[in-house]
Order: C-alpha cells, then structure tokens, then sequence
C-alpha cells in the first residue's frame, strides 16, 4: 500500500514538472525531449523514443529517444490506415493494447527496430486526431508493466500529446498571424502608392505648385512626430497631407493656373476645394481615422474666419491644425506667380503674427522645436532642411529666432492669446 502511494505521489509530481515544463519552454524540441525524459524517469524505463506524427507526409519523426542506439532512423513511415487504427485506439489503452501495438510497429519497421526490443507504444490522441506515439521499452528493474504502469504512462503522455498539439496550433496561429501581417503590409503599400499617385495627380493640375502635396504630408509627418503621436497617428497624418488638396481636381484649370492674384470669382472658385475634398475621401474607408476632415477643415482658422464652416479653436480637429500650418509654411517657402518665396525671418514673423488667430500655438511651436533641433544637428535627420532645398542655405542664421519664438510659446503668453478664440 505505502509503495502505491509513494508511486502515486510521484506520477502526481511528475505531471506537475511535466506541466510546468510545456508551458515554460519556449524551444518545442527541447520541451518535447525534457517531457519525454520525465516519463521515462518516472517508471524508471531503459529506453523509448516520442515521436511528433505529421499527418500530410505519411511519417513520424522521432524527436527524443534513449538507448535505441546510437543513431537510431528518425523518421518512419506511417501510413495512413494504421495512424487512423492508433487514433481510433485513443491514450487509454489496456496493456494488451499497448504490447499488441508495440509489436505491429516493430514488424512495420522490423529493420530499424532489429535489436531493439519494445514493450509498449501508447498513442498520442487529441480530439480524436493522431498527434505522435510514446515508444518504451523494458523497466530498469526487469519488471513487466502493470496495468497500474499503463495508467501512469498514459497520463503523462495525454499531457505531451496536448503539449505538442498546443505548440503546433500556436505555430498554424503565428503563420497565419504572418500571413495576415505581410498582406496587411502589402495593402498598406499599395494604398501609399495610390495616395502618392493621387498626390502627383493634383500637383500635376497646378504647375506652380509641383510637389506641394508631398511636402505638405512630410512637414505633416515632421510636426506630428515632434508633438509625440504615435506611429500610426504620424503615417495618418502624412496621409492627410499628402491628400489635402484632392478637392483640387474639380476646381477650374484656368483658375488654379492663374499668373495673377485670384479676384473675388476666383477666390469663390478655389474656396470650393476643401468641402469637394471631403466629398471625394468621405465615401473611401481609410485605414487612418478622420482624413477626409482633414482635406475639409485644413483653411479653418482658430479665430472662425477660416472656410468652409466657420470653425473656432477645439471645433477643428488637431490634426488638420497640423496640415493647415504645413501648407502654409510650404505655400510661404515656394514661388508663386504672382510673388516670389519669402525669407525664413519673414515666415517666422507670419508664424509670430497668426499664432492664435490662424496656427495652433503647440502645432506652431513643435514645427519650431523640430526645425532647431535640425539646425543644431541634435536631429539626425536633416528632412525639414531637405525639403527647403538649396533655396535656404542661410538656416542657421533663424536659430535665435526660432529659440525666442519657442520659449515665447513655451512661456504661455501667446497660447493665453490663442485660448481667447
């Protein structure tokens, strides 16, 4: 009585370990190789072998055995009509069963197995499904297996079964998880592609204004980062750029081309393009949040005398502050027909004066930080410096101004304005 209680306490310790080892390893062979060494310890057992059975090809392959030589075969043929025969078996064996078993292996594979002698093979079944098979042979001591014995094995292989079906439905679960990622990735692609082509569509309409929309969604992405958005948000927000001025397609060409200064017909005409930019995104379901507000609400102002609703202060969206302070400072920073580019001192005097009535305080700030950082090169990137090109080669002569802007920002006095509106 005493010996089957100690045997019994230790098959409940040695499904404990067996428990804690599937779930811990990481490494499915070792895990395999470390369970299957646990069960062959707990009866003490001269030799086996645990096999994983893949169903498509026919075979099981031995992943962990001891004392079958020194290299034993570790793959087996496995045809179909006996894994489905195992299957039907189930774990729960009787001894009989399990020899029975044992030996129509050895004689399917009599070559592999010639001087090697098993005694049982316990199937590994999950839902009714052949998952691999536990080999074993003879006890340390010379002592046939019990019925007892037969239990205790097929509890401990139940649990390597399930462990072995767990790591591969985990493994079906991150391939597809792999799959769904790189078509994710590809359709994200091919939907920058389309945007970028939309983006060349536009510039392509007003030849005073080539790659006005791509720099826009980079000064966009610049002001975002710096402002700490998340990843996404900041690809969102490049987006929304990169696609402000979509609305530009039903405008006029004669319009939009004008060398001269628009009148009020013209300026009537041009104002159309926010509202027919939300028309055209509205309907397409963008993978980032709020970009057809973006295109709509990017002429708003703070003080409410912006178009094409009137907007004030938190009524327009954060982001479309962005978009609006990137077209501005892109529209300054290019010739136009009617007016030559202006000098950065002059762009940070506009920024100074409409800060507050036109360009959100923070969004204006965080441009002015990222800028900074470029001239003094704590930035590795030198973008925002790219995208001026060669027309501004005298940067560095802003930084005072740039820094007094910041900290002028930074002190409150001109967000208190801003907060007025």
């Amino acid at each position: 009585m005493e010996t089957n209680t100690q045997r019994l306490l230790h098959t409940f310790a040695a499904l404990a370990d067996l428990g804690q080892e599937i779930a811990d390893t990481g490494d499915f062979e070792e895990m395999l190789r470390a369970s299957f060494h646990l069960l062959l310890g707990s009866l003490a057992i001269r030799r086996g072998a645990v096999g994983e059975y893949d169903r498509e090809r026919g075979e099981l392959r031995l992943i962990a055995a001891r004392g079958l030589g020194e290299s034993p075969e570790l793959v087996l043929p496995l045809a179909s009509e006996r894994a489905r025969h195992l299957a039907s078996l189930g774990s729960s064996l009787t001894l009989d069963e399990a020899r029975s078993e044992a030996g129509n292996f050895l004689e399917d594979h009599k070559d592999a197995f010639a001087s090697v002698e098993i005694d049982l093979l316990v199937p590994l079944v999950v839902r009714e499904r052949l998952i691999g098979a536990v080999l074993l042979g003879e006890k340390a001591t010379g002592e046939k297996f019990t019925e007892e014995d037969l239990q205790i094995v097929g509890a401990l292989a139940r649990h390597i079964g399930v462990g072995i079906h767990s790591h591969r439905l985990l493994e079906e679960v991150e391939h597809k998880a792999e799959e769904n990622r790189r078509l994710y990735e590809g359709l994200r692609a091919i939907y920058k592609e389309t945007v970028h082509a939309f983006a060349a569509a536009i510039d392509i309409k007003d030849r005073y204004t080539q790659g006005h929309s791509v720099r826009v969604g980079k000064y966009s992405e610049i002001i975002a980062r710096e402002l700490g958005w998340s990843d996404d948000a900041v690809e969102g927000i490049a987006i929304a750029g990169y696609l402000h001025d979509i609305g530009k397609l039903i405008v006029d060409l004669n319009v939009i081309n004008s060398p001269e200064r628009f009148n009020a017909k013209e300026s009537k005409e041009m104002s159309r393009h926010p509202a027919a930019g939300y028309e055209i995104l509205a309907p397409i379901s963008h993978p980032y949040a709020d970009i057809p507000l973006m295109a709509r609400y990017h002429h708003e102002r703070l003080d409410g005398n912006g178009y094409p609703d009137g907007l004030k202060g938190d009524e327009i969206p954060p982001g479309a502050k962005i978009v609006t302070l990137a077209d501005s400072f892109d529209a300054m920073t290019t010739d136009r027909p009617y007016r030559k580019r202006l000098a950065l001192v002059d762009v940070l005097a506009d920024f100074r004066a409409n800060t507050g009535t036109q360009f959100e305080p923070a969004v204006v700030c965080a441009f002015c930080r990222a800028f900074l950082k470029e001239i003094e090169g704590t930035s590795k990137e030198k973008r925002l410096m790219k995208l001026l090109g060669k027309n501004y080669e005298d940067v560095e002569s802003v930084s005072p101004l740039l820094t007094q802007l910041i900290s002028d920002l930074d002190g409150g006095a001109m967000a208190a304005t801003a907060s007025s509106h």
